[in-house]
């Protein structure tokens, strides 16, 4: 198992990169089977406002999966002891749900949200954006269903989870609704995501934004 340390406003010296070791091998010790790489990513915020200041974020790629998990506190090796139980209970529930697939021809998902589509996203207001771009990511997309998309989006511990939807090879966007279950941001171009009977698109879940994302990622 590879396992990567990196850090952020601190000096990742030899106990801490021990300590790292130490604690999120022994989180991941009864998966490495499924389990290809670990980046660690430990981190002190400068800002005296920001409180807890030190934090510690593990991602774990697992057989074309991200497994997330990420904590903050005032004491760093405090910070490693919760995001590796954190990251320890992710893989598990991975895990059984890997199985459980195994028993299950198919994969219902519940909670996915059909309502009307929301044409105007902005409004009256001005869009936005961040003065500068702080962090940029790339990572494989392929192809999958909605409900292989929320399962992503509860391993990463993030409110939403963008994926390449399998039925239309289109960009799609799971997230966490603010009063329960989830719901599909869509593209409505094309003649395949016009509304039809019940203001359903093609694939039947209609997207219902409601509230800002911030990139997490």
């Amino acid at each position: 198992m590879k396992l990567v340390i990196h850090g952020k406003n601190i000096e990742i010296t030899d106990a801490i990169r021990d300590y790292v070791h130490q604690k999120i091998e022994k989180a991941a010790n009864h998966y490495q089977n499924i389990t290809n790489e670990v980046d660690v990513h430990l981190s002190v915020a400068r800002n005296p406002r920001i409180n807890p200041k030190q934090s510690a974020e593990v991602t774990i790629y697992a057989n074309g999966s991200v497994i997330r998990a990420e904590e903050s506190s005032e004491n760093l090796y405090a910070s490693i002891d919760l995001v590796a139980d954190k990251i320890a209970r992710r893989l598990r529930k991975y895990k059984e749900r890997r199985q459980e697939k195994k028993t299950h021809a198919q994969t219902t998902i519940e909670g996915v949200v059909q309502e009307s589509v929301v044409t105007d996203l902005i409004g009256d207001r001005t869009p936005e954006l961040p003065e500068e771009v702080v962090r940029c990511k790339y990572f494989a997309m392929p192809p999958m269903t909605v409900a292989d998309a929320l399962e992503q989006l509860q391993l990463v511990g993030h409110d939403f989870y963008m994926f390449r939807n399998v039925d239309t090879g289109e960009i799609n966007v799971i997230y966490e609704r603010n009063h329960g279950g989830y719901g599909v941001i869509q593209p409505r171009n094309g003649n395949n995501h016009t509304n039809g009977k019940n203001g359903k698109t093609a694939n039947g879940y209609i997207p219902m934004p409601e509230k800002s994302f911030q990139n997490k990622v």
